[in-house]
């Protein structure tokens, strides 16, 4: 069983950075693939990008490459997701999500365990 708890969303100005960050309880945070995932008022929740085991390698969906950076601390039990130059277009509740994939999977469905979410809203 795995908690997971964002924090770090708020409100911001296009071109601003935010950090959000991932507490995730449990002794065995690090045996499970992390993503990001996000839901816009009356859109379907997307996948936005996901770490590794043990954080070598990263994914991101194409409208966040080279403007969101995805990191974990397993020692701290923590997965970061580092966004700067924020959109409007990026305005969303945030969730992070484990997975006991051993395949970084990018679909919802294969995630087994939720956060509730952080709000983040970027105005023009």
């Amino acid at each position: 069983q795995v908690q997971l708890v964002e924090s770090g969303g708020g409100l911001v100005q296009a071109g601003d950075s935010l950090r959000l960050s991932c507490a995730a309880s449990g002794r065995t945070f690090a045996t499970y693939v992390v993503g990001w995932f996000r839901q816009a008022p009356g859109k379907e929740r997307e996948f936005v990008a996901a770490i590794t085991r043990g954080g070598g390698n990263t994914f991101y969906t194409d409208s966040v490459k080279g403007r969101f950076t995805i990191s974990r601390d397993n020692a701290k039990n923590t997965v970061y997701l580092q966004m700067n130059s924020l959109k409007p277009e990026d305005t969303a509740v945030y969730y992070c999500a484990a997975s006991s994939r051993i395949v970084v999977p990018t679909t919802s469905i294969a995630y087994n365990y939720w956060g509730q979410g952080t709000h983040v809203t970027v105005s023009s």
